[in-house]
């Protein structure tokens, strides 16, 4: 959530150092023994000041949050180990721990038999077991696999050691089929169980996350890259994940118009859902309005605002965590401060916005200013803890920018494309043919002389429109 924030503020006043400490850190992270470097995904923490040994559960929050960094930081940048460590997550997500007509569950364990790591260490032997002599060599140096070990009992936690990225394309083809055939070996190995639970909450950011992926995977799509094929696969199945995770939640934690916390296999818990649940969930939905252009999911984003107006607000624009017509507790419970994931105060502040700058409704924007102050004095001694609530001031000081594009192609056009590369942090976009039912930002934005027509608007007070990417790309700066 931090890095959310820096990559938002540099967007917004140009801080190089803002950058560099997102790259910087993104790069240790990514070539660290936190990622996966065969399969994607990362460990929830280091027990380690190096970064090398991480403990090996996976969890879906982590990942959601980290697959929206790297794919900022590529739109930002084009940075190349961004683009792959992106597309890495958003493959982890949608292969491990989307369950088919369901939504995500939670987290992978970090044993495997009641032994941490066992799926996931690797000694030099071991290596050339499967690569042979010189592969397995070339693996062992690659990946900082030494007979000394990184782990227990001489094992290795796999390290990138070589900036393999932006290496030679032979070199960069024998690390790929080198990954590919120690993955292949690895899946032989006994599997971390998965907790299958359906978190609202949760999905709610893994929703959000690849809503933004597939948006930038979209900007930078090329047949000319080596890995096209399989970016491409994964924009599909990580699209046709996020769509059955966000139906799931719409038709199964969705009952009598409040929302539930918890499922598995389908069938709905009775917990009901909390602050952070209605903040992600509405959040998620607004993000799929924006890439899919149907009304439905601001529709619904919207009643789950609603509620969370009319049963979690309290005094001062401040929010409790639970309802009001929830189990009562010796103190209800406000906290304001981001964790592992955003507080309920942050997510129902980054809903708010979204939904405010997509309806026009200012009563949404209001309400977010007003619980945004409450976290200000917070932010000002504690910045570590405010991820969130800082990347939502972010994106209220740009704006946030409203951008529709009145189009008969909204896949294909440049306009399009332009929106969504230039865009300010926090802004959003909206493309289709002007008028359609339930879209605010297409409302009466018809094509100018038949041409797709851009809007550039800012609390729905709009520049005059343009029908060039240049004339946009101008607006935008």
């Amino acid at each position: 959530m931090n890095l959310l924030f820096l990559l938002r503020h540099h967007r917004r006043t140009g801080s190089t150092r803002s950058l560099e400490i997102v790259r910087h850190t993104a790069e240790a992270m990514a070539r660290g023994g936190l990622n996966d470097q065969l399969a994607g995904g990362f460990a929830r923490y280091s027990v380690d000041g190096h970064w090398t040994v991480p403990h090996f559960e996976k969890m879906l929050y982590d990942n959601a949050l980290l697959l929206r960094v790297y794919t900022q930081l590529w739109r930002l940048t084009g940075d190349r180990l961004a683009r792959r460590v992106a597309r890495d997550t958003a493959r982890f997500l949608a292969d491990e721990l989307h369950r088919p007509g369901e939504g995500f569950a939670s987290a992978l364990d970090a044993d495997t038999e009641g032994v941490e790591g066992l799926t996931y260490v690797w000694t030099p032997a071991q290596l050339v077991e499967v690569l042979g002599e010189d592969d397995g060599r070339f693996a062992a140096d690659l990946f900082t696999v030494t007979e000394s070990g990184t782990f227990e009992e001489g094992a290795s936690v796999l390290k990138l050691a070589r900036d393999v990225d932006d290496a030679d394309p032979a070199v960069r083809a024998r690390w790929r089929e080198v990954v590919g055939r120690l993955l292949t070996a690895r899946d032989t190995r006994p599997q971390p169980a998965r907790d299958d639970k359906v978190v609202a909450a949760w999905n709610g950011l893994a929703i959000t996350a690849l809503a933004e992926f597939q948006q930038v995977a979209a900007l930078y799509a090329s047949p000319q890259e080596e890995d096209a094929n399989l970016m491409e696969g994964v924009v599909i199945v990580a699209d046709g994940a996020m769509r059955e995770a966000a139906e799931h939640l719409a038709a199964v934690h969705l009952v009598d118009g409040r929302l539930r916390r918890v499922s598995r296999d389908g069938v709905v818990g009775e917990p009901a859902g909390v602050l952070e649940d209605y903040g992600c969930v509405a959040e998620a939905f607004c993000a799929l309005h924006q890439l899919t252009g149907e009304g439905r999911w601001l529709t619904l984003a919207g009643e789950l605002l609603d509620v969370a107006l009319a049963r979690f607000a309290g005094p001062d624009g401040g929010f409790y965590d639970t309802a009001d017509d929830a189990e009562r507790l010796v103190t209800r419970p406000a906290d304001p401060t981001d964790n592992a994931t955003p507080s309920g105060r942050s997510a129902i502040v980054a809903a708010l916005v979204a939904y405010a700058a997509l309806s026009g409704e200012t009563r949404y924007r209001e309400a977010a200013e007003a619980t945004l102050s409450t976290v200000a004095p917070i932010v000002h001694r504690h910045a570590r803890f405010t991820g969130y609530a800082a990347t939502v001031g972010e994106a209220l000081l740009s704006g946030p920018y409203e951008i529709a594009v009145a189009t008969d192609d909204p896949a294909a056009d440049p306009l399009v494309a332009a929106a969504h590369r230039h865009a300010p942090p926090g802004a959003v976009v909206v493309a289709g043919a002007p008028d359609q039912p339930g879209v605010p930002l297409l409302a009466g934005r018809p094509l100018v002389d038949g041409r797709p027509t851009a809007y550039v608007c800012r609390g729905f007070v709009c520049q005059r429109p343009v029908t060039s990417v240049d004339e946009l790309v101008a607006q935008l700066g």
